[in-house]
């Protein structure tokens, strides 16, 4: 989804290619997704393991506190990776077939959801709770982001073509007026006494949930800067204009966060448990962004150098759902089912596992990008006869 498909239209063939534009995939956007899918599986490791009340100080702020940069990162990045792949081509011969991809990787996407769903519940709870949670009567918590995901690809492409065709004025300031109809909905409608609804729209304090009304403002600013991202990334001077334009965003967000802070440490331990996460409030949302603004301009600043520098984090961000079933599996099936590790080790042994579990989970995801490479040829001979 992150590549800027090449595939030229006959009246585009005649028009000389901008060189400045980025051709193929683009390593910042790899890497960046990587971040937030690596920081996920820290949380998830650590927290998977052991209660949060057993981690050292240490483990709460920093390490447990900045694994919080990776929500709002990897909505930030799943809208930028759409506003460069596929918002250009909203106007070519061949949009429906890309947009029917885009949907059927949203169904795939919830395939995968509930099968992980079973798999982190079905150690700890019983036939009827995962079934419930199947129906959507309730939800899980370590693979509920994939079911926001899985829902947005499920209407997103609908709107790409609005996008594409919407006064530059309108798409800048749409980020407004969608948070504040999150906001109202969230404090004024009953959404008919079904708090599921609530949940997958606009959040619920009772689930762990990422609301598409809630999380959507996120996912415009992704469109905003995918499209920026799309224009300067190929020229060096741009792109860390772009790069120092984003650092200067995350270093107001958080001075925004420090003068609202009473007391740092305590709202960070505070942060960690995840207060303000679900729905989202100002200070989490200051936190979170701030730091996955931060990240984004790292990895543009960076550029190609820098996604072949930390390679295993781009290939494991290449292949974000690939990473999710393979870290969720091993986190339940192998450490806590099969070898016995919940509540069983120390926070030290924890951490060491989680970054062994992210080593594997890049080295596996190479395998398997090659073992489809290999076999491409192959499947084309056939198909040629």
């Amino acid at each position: 989804m992150t590549s800027a498909e090449s595939h030229a239209t006959p009246a585009a063939a005649a028009v000389p290619p901008d060189l400045s534009r980025p051709v193929g995939r683009i390593g910042a956007i790899d890497l960046a997704r990587g971040f937030a899918v690596c920081l996920m599986i820290l949380s998830h490791g650590t927290n998977g393991l052991l209660p949060y009340d057993q981690f050292p100080d240490w483990g709460q702020v920093p390490v447990h506190a900045i694994t919080k940069f990776s929500s709002s990162l990897f909505v930030i990045v799943f809208g930028i990776a759409l506003a460069v792949a596929f918002v250009p081509k909203t106007g070519a011969p061949d949009w429906p077939q890309r947009r029917n991809r885009l949907l059927w990787r949203g169904i795939v996407v919830l395939f995968w959801y509930k099968v992980l769903t079973v798999v982190e519940m079905y150690g700890r709870h019983d036939r009827d709770a995962i079934v419930d949670t199947l129906l959507y009567r309730n939800f899980p918590s370590f693979v509920e982001i994939l079911d926001f995901y899985a829902i947005a690809l499920l209407w997103i492409p609908w709107l790409l073509p609005l996008w594409a065709k919407m006064p530059a004025w309108l798409r800048w300031s749409s980020p407004i007026p969608v948070a504040f109809a999150s906001w109202w909905l969230l404090h004024n409608f009953d959404f008919w006494g079904v708090p599921q609804l609530q949940a997958l729209l606009v959040e619920h304090p009772d689930y762990y949930t990422w609301g598409q009304l809630a999380r959507g403002p996120l996912i415009l600013v992704g469109l905003l800067l995918g499209g920026l991202l799309l224009r300067w990334y190929g020229d060096p001077r741009t792109r860390l204009a772009l790069a120092g334009a984003l650092a200067l965003v995350a270093a107001l967000l958080f001075a925004w966060f420090l003068v609202r802070a009473d007391a740092v440490r305590p709202l960070l331990v505070e942060i960690g448990r995840n207060a303000g996460k679900h729905p989202p409030q100002l200070m989490f949302m200051l936190f979170s962004t701030g730091g996955a603004f931060a990240l984004l301009a790292l990895a543009v600043a960076g550029g190609e150098w820098l996604a072949r520098t930390l390679r295993p984090i781009a290939v494991i961000g290449s292949d974000a759902l690939m990473a999710f079933i393979v870290h969720i599996s091993v986190i339940f099936v192998l450490f806590r089912e099969t070898l016995g590790y919940y509540q069983a080790v120390s926070y030290e042994r924890a951490l060491l596992l989680t970054v062994l579990l992210i080593a594997a989970t890049a080295t596996w995801i190479s395998l398997w990008q090659a073992m489809k490479r290999a076999m491409a040829p192959a499947v084309q001979r056939q198909s040629w006869g």
